[in-house]
C-alpha cells in the first residue's frame, strides 16, 4: 500500500479498525469542535460501532468513548494503523 491509499475518511473504517488522525477537513468550527473533544492530528482513533442507516458512529480516542454524527466523522481523515 502506498501513503495516499492509506489515508481514508473515518467513515470508511470497519468496526474495530484503528487509525491515526492525519487531518480534519472543513472549517474552523468543525476543527474546533473536534479539538475540544480531543480529536486532533496524531491521535489514535478506533471505530467501536455504528448505528444502521444514517445514525452516529461510536469511536474511542485517548481513552474516551465518543459518539460522532456521520457528517462530522466524514471530515476526519485517518492513516490506517
Amino acid at each position: 500500500m502506498n501513503a495516499e491509499t492509506d489515508k481514508i475518511s473515518l467513515m470508511k473504517l470497519a468496526d474495530g479498525q484503528k487509525g491515526i488522525i492525519i487531518t480534519i477537513l472543513g472549517g474552523k468550527s468543525a476543527s474546533k469542535r473536534l479539538a475540544d473533544l480531543g480529536l486532533t492530528p496524531g491521535v489514535e482513533i478506533s471505530v467501536i460501532g455504528r448505528t444502521l442507516f444514517s445514525g452516529p458512529v461510536q469511536v474511542e480516542a485517548g481513552g474516551s468513548r465518543l459518539v460522532l454524527g456521520r457528517g462530522l466523522a466524514s471530515k476526519i481523515i485517518v492513516a490506517l494503523k
